[in-house]
């Protein structure tokens, strides 16, 4: 039973909590009260953020305004690709970690986590550099490629998942016949699956949300992100903040939508793999 102690801090924390959570809600709660507002209501006092005739015209107007559609499929193209190919190469490189027994592992392993500590603004001009020699620069698959050149954090988080995994069952698959990829593909990936839905959740996010490296690669508009699509829309339209809030409400949905389907093996994920790692 509680004490009376237990129930007032209970009732404090999780009011702190909820202020806390509350405060942080209410820039985004703005921004989608203010898109369904037309444009005579958008700067009313007091402001309400529940609107008083609400519309979809700033979204019909979004979504057909600027190549928007072509944008977003742009997005989602670079996003979903980099996501896939940094999830697998992340979890190959954290099993052969976590698994494999070779010469300067753990030196390798420490040199490769040190690369979190460099800034990726100074890496803009090697990157470009060499995405110009590999001929990557304004494709979408130049942005691919280094959305999924950062590993580290993703191979980290993977390798103390894989370290959690019984070796009597890696064990018993050699003993079956099947060989280093096929324990990896069919058995080490399966017991993985809250671990590679954080990698996938943190990896999409990154992806999606990513702005200076597209600017600087991409010179086609038609290959535009949304990030860069969002900046033009809003010096284009900067006065219509119905109109501007309605592309930002766009853009957030994916990764609302990413979050939604995988937040079941998330917590877990991340706990396993930072306990572990």
């Amino acid at each position: 039973m509680l004490t009376r102690t237990t129930l007032l801090g209970n009732i404090w924390r999780y009011g702190l909590l909820s202020l806390g959570a509350l405060v942080m809600m209410l820039p985004f709660m703005y921004m989608i009260s203010t898109s369904f507002k037309s444009h005579a209501f958008v700067l009313e006092l007091p402001p309400r953020l529940i609107p008083t005739a609400p519309t979809l015209e700033n979204y019909q107007r979004a979504l057909t305004t600027n190549h928007f559609g072509l944008y977003f499929f742009n997005s989602t193209v670079v996003a979903v690709s980099a996501t896939f190919v940094t999830v697998v190469l992340s979890a190959m490189l954290a099993y052969a970690f976590a698994r494999w027994e070779f010469p300067g592992r753990n030196a390798l392993f420490y040199a490769m986590l040190g690369t979190m500590m460099v800034p990726a603004l100074t890496l803009i001009i090697p990157q470009f550099v060499l995405a110009k020699q590999l001929h990557l620069l304004n494709s979408r698959w130049g942005l691919v490629v280094v959305y999924s050149a950062g590993t580290a954090f993703n191979m980290f988080l993977l390798r103390g998942f894989f370290e959690e995994i019984p070796q009597e069952l890696l064990d018993s698959a050699l003993i079956d016949g099947a060989g280093p990829f096929t324990t990896f593909w069919r058995v080490a990936l399966p017991l993985a699956r809250p671990a590679l839905a954080a990698t996938a959740i943190f990896s999409f996010l990154g992806a999606w949300d990513e702005f200076t490296w597209a600017l600087t690669a991409i010179n086609d508009e038609k290959l535009y992100t949304l990030p860069i699509a969002l900046r033009l829309f809003q010096q284009q339209h900067g006065t219509e903040w119905g109109l501007v809030f309605a592309a930002s409400a766009i853009a957030v949905l994916p990764t609302i939508i990413v979050f939604v389907l995988f937040q079941r093996h998330f917590i877990k994920g991340v706990m396993s793999g930072a306990l572990k790692g």
